[in-house]
Formats: structure tokens, sequence, C-alpha cells
């Protein structure tokens, strides 16, 4: 048996019908640019979020970019992101010009720790970038009220956090804005790259308008100086079929997520972590943390399952992060993460079997090491 990490095949199959018409329709307007596709899906997509706007754009990356250029951060100015995310956060900051500056995260889900990052703030700090890791919220109360008291933005990362809620809210609007991905393989995924901003902040809406159009809301008038980052109509249209799907997928995940915590915690075989206070997580990803974690990814890989690591290194040991930013303090536990994390294949798809095999898999690298 070969179970894949994600299964983006077994789910094309279930809406081929729907996703082809969606394509179609959009080759057969020729509007390939910013079309009615792109207004559809943007209206759709800030309700599901309950944000008052969206705005399509090319990535996830750039979405994080263009916030803090709408924002005016820049050079000059530091942004506190956690030290254990995919680097796009950081890189982010440093493209618009500001300084990332790394706080340690929590032990118990990976998410940036609240306590750690009063010691990072400076006069120049001028925004805290919560992670919405994995599909779950960061503890968006706490960093609100640290911010808050510091006239701070609080800029969501809810890249991997589509339908992800916190105390009821959901990820996309608790924040002065947030920044989504659609990289195929998220919850919400595209076929190809795109992204979205959200916020329900009318002004800041109004300039990333502008700002994702080369500073142009009218052909030839650029006011001022932005980006090409549009997302395509034909993205649009295939992630406007997707997101009518996208309740029923985030709730299987959640039950296949449960089915993992009850067995691995029954069987005794990798320790399990349970969702922050008041954090409804999605599962982009299901991970566990294991000592052993690089014998045990080989062992499950020569299994047939397609397990994987997220990630691999924290930020500040990345090449690309030297001479980018700075670390604040000790940040023990994102170098713990990194070095245990274990992905476990789920997506809505995932049979009881495959879930079985996984477990059973794991079990029996257990025994065989005792042995």
């Amino acid at each position: 048996m070969h179970i894949p990490l994600v299964d983006l095949k077994a789910q094309y199959s279930g809406i081929q019908a729907e996703v082809n018409a969606a394509m179609q329709l959009v080759l057969d307007e020729a509007s390939f640019i910013l079309g009615p596709s792109v207004a559809r899906f943007e209206q759709n997509f800030a309700k599901f979020c309950q944000a008052q706007h969206c705005l399509g754009v090319a990535s996830g990356t750039d979405a994080l970019q263009l916030i803090f250029r709408a924002l005016d951060i820049g050079p000059g100015d530091e942004v506190i992101v956690p030290a254990f995310t995919f680097i796009a956060t950081a890189l982010a900051v440093k493209l618009a010009g500001a300084t990332p500056v790394l706080v340690d995260v929590n032990r118990a889900d990976g998410l940036l720790n609240p306590e750690k990052i009063a010691a990072a703030i400076t006069n120049r700090t001028k925004a805290i970038v919560p992670v919405h890791l994995y599909g779950r919220c960061a503890e968006i109360d706490r960093i609100q009220e640290i911010a808050a008291a510091r006239e701070l933005h609080v800029i969501e990362d809810a890249c991997q956090a589509h339908g992800a809620r916190y105390k009821g809210r959901t990820a996309g609007s608790l924040g002065t804005a947030a920044a989504f991905s659609f990289y195929p393989g998220k919850n919400l995924g595209a076929y190809g790259d795109g992204g979205a901003i959200t916020t329900n902040n009318s002004a800041l809406a109004e300039r990333l308008q502008l700002m994702r159009n080369w500073g142009s809301v009218r052909k030839y008038h650029h006011e001022e100086v932005g980006l090409n980052s549009r997302l395509d109509s034909l993205q649009a249209a295939v992630l406007d079929i997707k997101l009518k799907y996208l309740p029923r997928w985030n709730q299987e995940r959640q039950a296949h997520a449960d089915q993992y915590d009850r067995h691995l915690a029954e069987e005794r075989i990798v320790p399990v972590f349970s969702s922050s206070p008041g954090s409804e997580s999605v599962y982009h990803l299901y991970v566990v943390r294991v000592k052993d974690r690089d014998a045990r990814l080989a062992w499950l890989n020569s299994q047939g399952v397609g397990a994987g690591i997220h990630y691999p290194f924290p930020v500040h040991q990345l090449r690309a992060f030297q001479g980018m930013g700075r670390v604040c303090g000790s940040v023990t536990e994102a170098e713990h993460w990194a070095n245990e994390c274990l992905s476990l294949p789920l997506y809505p798809e995932l049979t009881v079997e495959q879930r079985e095999h996984v477990i059973s898999a794991l079990q029996r690298h257990r025994l065989r090491v005792a042995a």
C-alpha cells in the first residue's frame, strides 16, 4: 500500500466536472486578469473568513509583503515572527525592507509564545506576525493585548489555516489583516500559485487594491510603487468551487485527526498534542514529535507511508536568514520542533485502511526498535 502525504488526485476526481465547467467559463469569457471569477471568489472568501474585504494576489508570500508595504512597514522597522515557521514569513518582512525578529515558540503546539514577545519589542517594532501553524490558531487574545498596549499591528500568517477558528472567530478576521496561501496542497488549494489578503480595514483594503496592481486602479495611472501580484481568474474559478466543499473537507480532516489521536495515545506509540485552548484546528498537517524522527521517517517511507517534515530547520539556521534579521533570546523550542516534528498523511479522502496502515507501521517500528 502506498499512502501519499497529500492526495490531490483523489480530491480532483470528486469535483472534476464542476472544476472543468468553471474553468471553461473563464476561457469562454476570455477575462483572465481580475475578471468576474476573481471578484466572485473574493466576495465569497471574505464572507467565509468573517472579514469585510478580500483581495486575491499571486501568493501567500506576496500577501504578507503587500500588507507590510500598505502599512508603511519598511526600512528601519522591525517585525516579530516565530522562529519556527516556513521561511516565507520572515522573507516577506525582508522583501518589504523591514527586519524580521525571531521569537521562540511554545513546546505544546509550536505556535508563537506570547510570553517571549515583550522582550523582543523595541522602538522600531511595528508589527507582530503570529503564524497559525499546521491549521491551528495562535493565542490571538494574548498577542492582541501585547500589541494594543504598544500600538502594534497584528498580522495573521493564515497560510495554513483556511477555516481555523479561535474562540468562535475565523482565521483571517483576527488582526489588522491576514495573509493566505492557495498553494495546491493547502486545505483550500489552487491548481498553481495563488494567495489572498483579508481585512476589516476599508482604507487598508483600498490601498492594497492599488498596490497589487502596479500601484494603479486606472490603467496607466500609477499612484505609487506597487507589485504585479494578482490572482489569476482561472485559479479563482477553481478556488470558488473548492470553497463550497471546504467546511466538509475540514470536518473530515478533524475526524481523521481525532482517530489518529485516539489510536496513537491508546497504543502509546507517540505523544499527541491537543489544540490550544479556544483554538479549533483544521489540520492542514497532522504533526507529532518524536526523538528518533529521521529513523521513523525512513521506516515509514519504506513501508509506503508518505510521511514528511514540516520543517527540518528553524528559520535562524537557514543560510538565507544570515544577515536578514535577528534572534531574540533563546529559541530552543523552535530547534526542538525542527529536530522532532513528523508529519503523517492526512487529507479528507484518507480511508480507514490507509490510516490503520500508518498506525500499524509506527507500531511495527516501535517493536522493531525494542527488539
